[in-house]
């Protein structure tokens, strides 16, 4: 088994879920944490959510597979959509583990990233930006991270939850 490069993933929990299901097929959060594992060497990986307090049972599988999650209050606007918006949080826990991390992986599409994504980019501290696809991914991102930029798509043999009994 090859060392770990003591990385850590920063997730926009809201985007990953979104994107992947816009694709047609959901993701199977165990194989994700082990994929980021292996593939990217994260020791540490962060999940930026908005805190429901039915969603518990959930919080609580994601833990169970290794995420640090990271709450953030939810809003409900008038049509009883709910918002919780983790961008800021995202970025000051990249900033706060600076100096503890070899390199960053970021799990967005979302070009308010930019600036996170530019600043590592330059100091050689981002190891890949993970975006669920090429059509839904910020332009931002895609000139900011350009040769570390990798899609989810690519992956779904990989990542995709299958109900047990299938193949």
């Amino acid at each position: 088994m090859k060392k770990l490069l003591e990385n850590y993933a920063f997730i926009d929990s809201q985007n990953l879920n979104l994107g992947v299901r816009r694709l047609g097929w959901k993701l199977d959060y165990g194989k994700f944490r082990i994929y980021l594992k292996e593939k990217y060497g994260v020791v540490k990986a962060y999940m930026f959510i908005g805190y429901l307090e039915k969603n518990s049972n959930l919080y609580k599988s994601l833990q169970e597979k290794g995420f640090i999650l990271i709450f953030k209050p939810v809003l409900e606007n008038k049509k009883g959509e709910v918002k919780g918006n983790v961008d800021a949080d995202l970025v000051m826990q990249a900033m706060l583990d600076y100096k503890k991390y070899k390199q960053a992986i970021i799990v967005t599409s979302d070009g308010d990233f930019y600036c996170l994504v530019k600043y590592l980019y330059k100091n050689k501290k981002l190891c890949t930006v993970l975006s669920t696809h090429g059509k839904t991914c910020s332009y931002l991102l895609k000139i900011t991270a350009k040769d570390k930029l990798r899609f989810l798509m690519n992956a779904k043999n990989k990542l995709e939850y299958k109900k047990r009994g299938t193949s």
